[in-house]
């Protein structure tokens, strides 16, 4: 029922920044919460960032204090800015939505660190 849409992956080296955007194909109430999960290849997928109205984002031990999530309300699109990238940031990134018990997910968009 609801299609989302990344963009803003792509190759940078160990130090730079990228900034993930996620759009949602119709309007989604600020009170859902939204995330970003990422699969590198042999691992399981993870949590990275969550949103939720009225509380405090939550992150992954790995990348606090790098990444930033964040999410505009009229555009119903979700962000993850990323700065301080480490190739262990490498992966295939994913932004996820729940809602009425269903989990939709983005196509993937992949991030890949050089050292």
């Amino acid at each position: 029922q609801v299609q989302l849409v990344e963009s803003g992956g792509g190759f940078v080296q160990a130090g730079g920044s990228l900034r993930l955007s996620c759009a949602a194909s119709r309007s989604v109430f600020s009170s859902v919460p939204m995330g970003w999960y990422r699969q590198a290849p042999g691992k399981q997928r993870e949590l990275v960032a969550r949103i939720r109205s009225g509380r405090d984002p939550d992150y992954t031990d790995s990348v606090w204090g790098r990444f930033t999530i964040s999410r505009d309300n009229a555009k119903s699109t979700v962000y993850l800015q990323m700065n301080d990238l480490k190739p262990e940031d490498t992966a295939v990134y994913y932004c996820n939505l729940r809602v009425e018990g269903i989990n939709y997910w983005g196509q993937g968009t992949q991030v890949t660190v050089s050292s």
